[in-house]
């Protein structure tokens, strides 16, 4: 018989079917190791975001609240202004036999000023405490602080009130020889630069919302004439108590 021989297989056909080389084992390791995805938490903060976004939309609407109450009820300072003034008394009042050596200089002075205190807030009710008043000249007082009542003032509304600078029967107040020089010589002269001054607390109340007092410093500049009674000086000490015309409009500033 005859023998059939089957032609040779191609080389390397045998290592590609007996195994797989290292090299191939290294390429594909690396190439799952990359293809492989995870995902943690399945989507859960999605409703963190939803949360936080809510706070934000409730803060930014209760900032626009606040901002829009503020300026719809936001109050203006008071405004101060002076409309008469008397003088009833003014007068050195030095005495030289009270202290041997040593002669205090001092002055004793009364006004009366007519003095309206004015609300310009369209909302805002205002309330005042501890108010107390002084006249001062060239930036010493010549009058003691006057106890004044507390006010209340409706949205928009004005209050005169005519206090009584110094008492109904002037105390001496001290003063430096040169303020008493000067004031003798502006009474001679006819015309007298004074300011009133005006101290206290102050709180607005718009609507539901009560704010705290603050802090008040008003003060008048103005000038009055005044007229020379007999050997006085002024009125007052056998004088009679004169109405004092102001001259000009006087400049009121307050601050808080």
């Amino acid at each position: 018989m005859a023998e059939h021989h089957l032609p040779p297989e191609p080389a390397g056909h045998h290592q590609h079917k007996s195994g797989v080389h290292a090299d191939d084992l290294k390429h594909g390791s690396r190439g799952r190791r990359y293809n492989y995805n995870y995902y943690y938490g399945g989507g859960g903060g999605g409703g963190g975001r939803a949360l936080c976004f809510a706070i934000l939309i409730l803060l930014l609407a209760a900032g626009i609240t606040w901002l829009v109450l503020y300026v719809v009820y936001r109050p203006s300072h008071p405004t101060l202004t002076v409309t008469s003034a008397a003088v009833l008394a003014l007068y050195n009042a030095t005495n030289a036999a009270a202290v041997p050596g040593y002669a205090p200089t001092a002055l004793a002075a009364s006004f009366q000023f007519t003095l309206v205190l004015r609300n310009p807030s369209g909302r805002s009710a205002a309330r005042y405490d501890r108010l107390a008043a002084y006249v001062a000249y060239r930036g010493e007082p010549v009058t003691a602080p006057t106890p004044m009542p507390p006010l209340a003032q409706d949205a928009g509304t004005a209050v005169e009130v005519a206090p009584v600078l110094g008492g109904g029967v002037a105390a001496p107040v001290p003063v430096s020889p040169d303020t008493a020089m000067a004031l003798a010589a502006d009474v001679a002269y006819g015309v007298l630069a004074l300011r009133v001054v005006v101290l206290g607390r102050v709180r607005f109340v718009s609507g539901p919302f009560h704010r705290g007092w603050h802090s008040m410093y008003a003060r008048c500049d103005l000038l009055v004439g005044v007229r020379k009674e007999g050997n006085g000086g002024g009125a007052g000490a056998g004088g009679v108590p004169q109405q004092a015309p102001l001259l000009g409009d006087p400049v009121c500033n307050v601050d808080m």
